[in-house]
């Protein structure tokens, strides 16, 4: 989360580069950097940004393997359905309501 107080225009910047790294350094906070009231940039020293990039990698790392696993035991039961004859065949004029049926159950996961 970013600290009010780490919010600053850019000429306060530019005019005072060394205390601002400085006090990023010290702190580990990142600073933000605005633009005619409007934030634009921030900067970060880099031991915080490499820890915050490894993290997001591993994060990502883990939701990849969530998912797989997921759909490996989506896929697993599926197929001990099929072994079970626990399905429906669908054809040109079935198809359209299976497709729609889909639809709605993707619709209400989503709200």
């Amino acid at each position: 989360m970013i600290d009010l107080e780490n919010i600053h225009p850019l000429t306060d910047f530019k005019r005072n580069v060394k205390q601002f790294i400085k006090r990023i350094k010290a702190t580990k906070s990142p600073l933000v950097l605005t633009v005619n009231g409007k934030a634009e940039i921030v900067i970060q020293d880099a031991s915080s940004f490499q820890e915050m990039a490894k993290r997001l990698e591993l994060a990502e790392a883990s939701v990849r393997q969530f998912k797989l696993e997921a759909l490996q035991r989506d896929i697993n039961l599926g197929a001990e359905q099929l072994r079970n004859g626990q399905y429906n065949e669908y054809n040109d004029e079935t198809l359209p309501g299976l497709l729609e049926k889909i639809k709605e159950r993707g619709e209400r996961r989503l709200h």
